[in-house]
């Protein structure tokens, strides 16, 4: 069986507040998220092992956009975005 089976998917998109390398100047910035939301059933026609999988399965959200564009009209350059790209989310 798949893991994507295991959840569903949506994207979102998040406002993240970033500064350009190059003008230094702050500015809030549309970013897209795949977010994955476990399923609160285990798919028809699962195994032992597929079991197994979705037990330790949880949560998470993976960042879609890679970079953005500075807004300021005479920089305009692209700034990478670093650091972590997954994130796990806390289901009640």
């Amino acid at each position: 069986m798949d893991e994507k089976q295991f959840y569903t998917e949506q994207q979102e998109t998040k406002q993240l507040t970033l500064v350009c390398p190059t003008c230094r100047e702050e500015n809030s910035y549309p970013v897209r998220w795949m977010v994955r939301t476990k399923r609160k059933e285990l798919p028809r026609g699962a195994g032992s092992e597929d079991r197994a999988k979705f037990a330790k399965a949880s949560s998470y959200m993976v960042r879609v956009d890679d970079m953005v564009a500075c807004r300021n009209m005479r920089c305009r350059k692209r700034i990478e975005l670093t650091g972590q790209t997954v994130v796990l989310v806390q289901t009640p």
